[in-house]
């Protein structure tokens, strides 16, 4: 049944979940209906707080507990005239009835509660793995304010030293960030090779170094097996092939999953991801109940999956829309780009659309762009280069994704990039988009016009790309590899078998590069080659332009130039203010940028 302002008979809209999609669709539901019952059952103690938050309380940069909390049931009710009832767990759906099995965990007793409409909103909860002594005192999960309670506690009663954090995404980073920031000694965990796997192989490096310069330990790929108990009393955390980490705390971290257990028992579809699957209008296969947040599959609009986005964006748009769909509106919830943004200590990492991974796990052709912009105009005290990658349409030039890691800038940027993704603009549109400038906000050719530039050149044919990954397929005795930095910066670390030619003196000096051969081009950040490429292709030489030059090849090559220019130094410059103890280093590392 649908609703409107006329209806006779007012409707039992029923919703699992107090936080961001359920709270949402609530409050929406209200805002439309406002003779209908709105029942909203959370299990825990709050609704609609800001768990995205709750880390940065436990770290003390959040201060206040209360301002977690955005509204309080009493508050909410007041507002809303929504019956919120906390510390009340739905355990069962009885579709045949319409009804829903309550357990009521302040008195024990167990009722049921008619619906006309039921909305699914419980999340997503941590990854558990049934690992030995998972379940000690010195182990912690983050879910919750109740959890973030027992943290904080923990470490401002026991004053632990050491502590150890299972999982590299966000959470796991922002845990990591926290307690290191508490004076605590940690090693992070990650089973996979990187950390945050949204990101590609190559910005991740930016992170892990940032980490590292920051005192913090990265063991990647490593699994841990087991928590015990070490024998100075402390705990020991167990890793596969029997190392063992000793310290006093262990925080997992280890991804989330949806909450859909009352789904599957009230045999609603779920896909592979064992989330809900809903249709356009978040309607599950039950068309008088809906799903929305973290518990449903979304469909990712580049990559044309399904996939398990739990974003806290997602599930508050999510959450209105089933309101508006309730209530007789149509609607229609396409699906998501999967935008998002982190801050590790000084770094900020953000991304929007797929990924290079996915793009090749789906088949979509796709070219890739680096560019390293400085966050303001670079006369402008404070000005910081970012790193951007973007990800396009080798044959229309249509925005498929885009990563950037920086420290200042990086989340307008990236909102530009989500803003044009999503609305199918093309490489082509982006030098045309008109964003403000004034030197401390930006330059008159903004970090995304460049981007747009570069990869509108690409498209054009005024250039053709190399990537740094693929370098060693390159090299035979018909290329050869120039470098065209200048002979200082050569001489302090360059790509094994590179010729060395400054683009200063290029003109003057073209005639030493032998004839005949494809030229592989590349400077620090692909700026002095592309000019090298264009003079050279006019000349009658076949050129290729390394994108993202030598910062992007020691990413991808981090053993191979450890303690030279090109990472090392360009990740100083990405948190400049911090890692530069003088002026005149400052001036002498922004001397050298391009």
């Amino acid at each position: 049944m649908s609703m409107n302002s006329g209806s006779q008979h007012p409707a039992t809209i029923v919703i699992v979940g107090g936080v961001a999609g359920g709270a949402s669709c609530a409050a929406r539901m209200r805002r439309l209906h406002e003779d209908a019952q709105i029942i909203m059952f959370e299990r825990g103690e709050h609704i609609s707080f800001a768990s995205c938050g709750i880390s940065y309380y436990l770290s003390g940069e959040i201060q206040e507990r209360r301002k977690l909390l955005i509204q309080t049931p009493e508050r909410f009710n007041a507002r809303f005239n929504v019956d919120v009832r906390i510390k009340s767990e739905v355990i069962a759906i009885h579709r045949a009835t319409k009804s829903v099995e309550v357990l009521d965990h302040k008195t024990g007793q167990q009722y049921r509660q008619h619906y006309d409409k039921l909305v699914l909103s419980p999340g997503a909860a941590p990854v558990r793995p049934p690992l030995p002594g998972i379940d000690g005192e010195r182990v912690f999960f983050l879910r919750s304010i109740e959890d973030a309670d027992r943290i904080k506690a923990y470490v401002q009663d026991a004053y632990p030293r050491s502590a150890v954090v299972v999982g590299g995404g966000f959470i796991g980073l922002e845990m990591a960030e926290g307690l290191r920031n508490l004076g605590l000694d940690v090693t992070l965990v990650e089973m996979a090779g990187q950390v945050m796997l949204q990101l590609d192989e190559e910005l991740a490096e930016f992170v892990h170094q940032h980490m590292k310069l920051k005192g913090m330990k990265l063991l990647l790929g490593r699994r841990v097996e087991g928590f015990g108990d070490a024998p100075d009393g402390r705990l020991a955390v167990t890793l596969q092939g029997g190392q063992e980490l000793i310290c006093d705390m262990a925080v997992c971290a280890i991804g989330v999953k949806p909450e859909a257990a009352l789904a599957r028992e009230a045999g609603l579809e779920l896909g592979p991801h064992g989330a809900v699957i809903v249709n356009r209008q978040l309607q599950t296969s039950d068309p008088d109940i809906y799903a929305i947040g973290d518990v449903t599959e979304t469909h990712d609009l580049i990559a044309g999956v399904m996939r398990h986005m739990p974003l806290a964006g997602i599930a508050n748009k999510q959450g209105r829309l089933a309101a508006d769909h309730i209530a007789g509106r149509q609607i229609a919830f396409d699906g998501a780009l999967g935008t998002s943004i982190v801050r590790i200590f000084d770094l900020v990492v953000a991304g929007t659309g797929a990924n290079e991974k996915t793009l090749r796990g789906s088949n979509v052709a796709h070219e890739k762009s680096y560019t390293h912009p400085a966050s303001h105009a670079g006369y402008f005290p404070g000005a910081v280069p970012m790193v951007m990658k973007l990800l396009f349409s080798p044959d229309d030039g249509r925005i498929l994704g885009a990563q950037i890691v920086g420290v200042d800038g990086v989340d307008k940027r990236i909102d530009v990039l989500a803003t044009a993704t999503y609305a199918g603009l093309t490489v082509h549109d982006l030098p045309k988009l008109e964003l403000a400038y004034a030197p401390q906000f930006g330059s008159a050719k903004d970090a995304v016009n460049i981007a747009g530039y570069v990869a509108d050149n690409v498209v054009e044919g005024d250039v053709e790309l190399f990537h740094a990954d693929e370098l060693p397929a390159l090299i035979d005795n018909d290329t050869f590899l120039l470098d065209v930095r200048t002979a200082g910066e050569f001489d302090r670390g360059h790509i094994n078998g590179a010729a060395n030619i400054p683009i200063d003196n290029l003109r003057d000096r073209w005639q030493e590069i032998p004839t005949g051969k494809l030229l592989l081009v590349y400077c620090l950040t692909g700026i002095r080659s592309y000019l090298a490429c264009r003079i050279l292709r006019q000349k009658g030489f076949r050129t290729r332009n390394m994108s993202g030059g030598y910062v992007i090849y020691c990413a991808m090559n981090p053993l191979e130039c450890p303690e030279i220019p090109g990472l090392r130094r360009w990740q100083r410059l990405l948190a400049l203010e911090t890692f530069c103890s003088t002026p005149e280093e400052r001036k002498t590392l922004r001397r050298t940028d391009e």
